[in-house]
């Protein structure tokens, strides 16, 4: 249900949804590594590789082995990857709006959510 939300705000950028989440996160820590990435993401590096490559294609960001320990990999935004944050500025408050939810209601939500992958993870 929700990539029926997203995917039409998301085709305008030439996204896809895992891809958003991927630069959603870059937006907020560029140079930060695959690994760092893939713990935010909750996913493991290999699955996360194809995607970059994917967005590194698409010129919106650079791969970069680390100086100081060539196993480790850092992504940068280009300036392309930049600018596409300004156009999907728009996503969150279109997504919120098709919800038909306060964002009070929503923000407890996620927090609920939270909680629970948490509290999943933490026992298995």
């Amino acid at each position: 249900m929700m990539t029926k939300v997203y995917k039409p705000l998301l085709k305008e950028l030439g996204l896809t949804y895992p891809q958003y989440l991927a630069m959603l996160v870059l937006w907020q820590n560029d140079g930060m590594t695959v690994g760092a990435m893939s713990k935010r993401l909750l996913t493991d590096p290999g699955s996360l590789t194809p995607l970059l490559k994917r967005l590194e294609a698409d010129q919106l960001l650079n791969r970069k082995r680390s100086h100081q320990d060539e196993r480790v990999v850092e992504l940068y935004l280009t300036d392309k990857g930049k600018a596409l944050r300004e156009q999907a500025y728009h996503i969150p408050s279109c997504v919120v709006h098709a919800s038909d939810q306060s964002i009070e209601a929503l923000t407890t939500l996620k927090e609920d959510l939270v909680r629970l992958r948490d509290s999943l993870q933490k026992n298995q």
